[in-house]
């Protein structure tokens, strides 16, 4: 067991006395009170129309990371942390198929599978190996993109990673309306009515979900938020996508042991950093130290005071954990010998 103890708010944790890795904040990109969203662009790989927002690096790039949104997000929920790593990489973000911008899939599959093939072909198209960060339903589809292309990619973020969840957890379903609209047949008018909200109520109700405070949120960037969701709506395809990728992240919940998520963390090789947020209402932290103990190369970082999103919520810290992994790696002390390496809570 590797002991963590704070010296200081914002001292960062100390391990056993050695710090954990996280880069100084002078590495990291700008960070702005909103970002501005960065450019898309649409792309074909392999039949399908993906958006992708870019990141250009800040100075001569020394990489690539792509970056995959969670269930109901797009593109835009990178757009901080995405600034912060451009300090020396070159970011994209991708809408999966069916949110954001991206078009569905022909055959409309909305499985964890169909999203990783995605995500798969598009980090080929790239032609080099590169960085992977996911949050959520992203976080698996990342997951299993890096168990099954280990020579595509370099090192994964997992911000709170779907991972199996099957507790009770009536605070993941938000408030009464949005229980009721879970129940098939009976919540069939309450859908319709949350489908009939606008979209800046729509998204007030996910960030309480989302966030650990989602008063945090300034006026500019919620408003900025509100813009964006608005272009979405009017996609016909949005409520089909959320509601079948959601019907397939929970159907590998219940997948043989064979299959599961477990199983596939296990065949992960590259350095994984997993973040996870003290409050999130949606997969709990309890989840963690079985994710980072089911990856061979893992280390945790856990933050108080944050909900779901870690990288909208705590961008700074998260860009710093993901530069100091990277750090680690080629400084050949990521993987300690003769302890479980893991990160702490970090208060700063």
């Amino acid at each position: 067991m590797v002991i963590v103890t704070i010296t200081a708010p914002g001292s960062g944790p100390q391990v056993n006395g050695t710090p954990v890795p996280l880069a100084p904040t002078g590495a990291l990109g700008p960070i702005g009170d909103p970002t501005p969203h960065w450019p898309g662009r649409r792309v074909t790989v392999d039949g399908l129309e993906l958006h992708v927002r870019d990141t250009p690096a800040t100075g001569a790039p020394s990489g690539t990371v792509v970056y995959v949104h969670g269930l109901g997000g797009s593109a835009t929920n990178w757009t901080d942390l995405a600034g912060a790593l451009s300090s020396r990489w070159t970011g994209h973000a991708v809408d999966l198929p069916g949110f954001g911008h991206s078009t569905p899939r022909v055959d409309r599959d909305y499985s964890l599978r169909a999203h990783a093939d995605a995500v798969g072909a598009y980090v080929a198209s790239l032609g080099e190996p590169v960085h992977l960060v996911g949050n959520s339903l992203g976080g698996a589809v990342a997951l299993c993109v890096a168990a099954e292309n280990p020579g595509s990619v370099l090192t994964t973020t997992l911000v709170s990673p779907a991972m199996p969840d099957l507790r009770p957890a009536p605070a993941r379903l938000g408030d009464g309306k949005m229980a009721l609209a879970a129940i098939p047949l009976v919540g069939a008018r309450t859908r319709r009515e949350l489908a009939a909200e606008d979209p800046g109520t729509r998204l007030r109700r996910t960030m309480r979900l989302c966030y650990a405070d989602p008063d945090a949120v300034s006026p500019a960037a919620f408003a900025q938020a509100v813009t964006e969701a608005t272009e979405r709506a009017e996609y016909p395809w949005l409520a089909e996508a959320l509601q079948r990728s959601f019907g397939g992240l929970v159907s590998t919940w219940f997948a043989p042991r064979s299959r599961s998520l477990w199983s596939i963390a296990a065949r992960v090789r590259t350095p994984t950093l997993v973040v996870w947020g003290e409050l999130d209402r949606l997969i709990s932290v309890r989840k963690a130290r079985r994710t980072v103990d089911s990856i061979p190369r893992a280390r945790l970082l856990r933050l108080p005071g944050t909900g779901h999103v870690a990288q909208m919520e705590r961008p700074a810290v998260v860009a710093r954990a993901v530069l100091g992994m990277v750090d680690a790696v080629a400084a050949g002390t990521w993987d300690t010998v003769g302890v479980r390496p893991v990160c702490g809570t970090v208060l700063g």
